[in-house]
């Protein structure tokens, strides 16, 4: 069976009831599944078609167990970026990717989309086979959501995956059966978010 007719779901429903999804199981995703999201990836666009992008699957619950720490301190590296110095200074927002901080290391999978070099060239155009993966796996009934790291811990992630001094982790997208339901999910009205020629020309 080809991966497009295992993802037969309508490309249309699988956008629009994407969400964010934080809360995963930890049952394991079948491995054609997870063939196929990646497939799905690669077939992204890119600059030139150069596909200047490398995937880290980590499924391994050791690699995962040492990783959990490092993403948990980078998490709250941005934070003290921004002025939150603990738990009780989050919004209420934010409290659901503090819950994703403290549990990544459960999730089935975690991808490391990385650029095969630095420099926003290669990182812009990994964004599409991110949206790629993730439309691909909504398809298949598997949650999951872009993250980044932190440069507090950049050294250290490169080591543990091995991944070489010219490549960049661009997001971590961690991987899972949903603990809850999938969209459709709240979203701005196109009257805040477009404009028509002009910035600030109402969009009709």
């Amino acid at each position: 069976m080809s991966a497009e007719s295992r993802m037969s779901m309508p490309v249309g429903e699988a956008i629009f009831t994407q969400r964010a999804i934080r809360r995963l199981k930890p049952d394991p995703i079948p491995e054609s599944h997870l063939r196929n999201i990646l497939l799905a990836a690669t077939r992204a666009p890119s600059g030139g078609n150069s596909q200047p992008w490398h995937f880290v699957v980590v499924r391994d619950v050791d690699v995962r167990a040492q990783f959990g720490p490092l993403y948990r301190e980078a998490w709250w590296a941005k934070r003290r970026d921004a002025g939150i110095l603990g738990p009780e200074d989050l919004p209420p927002e934010y409290k659901p990717a503090m819950g994703l901080a403290d549990r990544i290391g459960e999730a089935p999978v975690i991808v490391l989309l990385c650029a095969t070099a630095k420099g926003s060239g290669p990182m812009g155009s990994v964004i599409p086979a991110a949206q790629n993966l993730l439309l691909a796996a909504r398809a298949l009934g598997i949650g999951g959501t872009i993250t980044t790291l932190h440069p507090q811990v950049e050294e250290r992630v490169h080591a543990l995956f091995h991944i070489p001094e010219t490549a960049q982790i661009v997001y971590c997208l961690p991987l899972g059966y949903p603990r809850g339901r999938f969209g459709p999910a709240r979203r701005k009205p196109l009257s805040e978010v477009c404009s028509s020629d002009l910035w600030g020309n109402a969009f009709a």
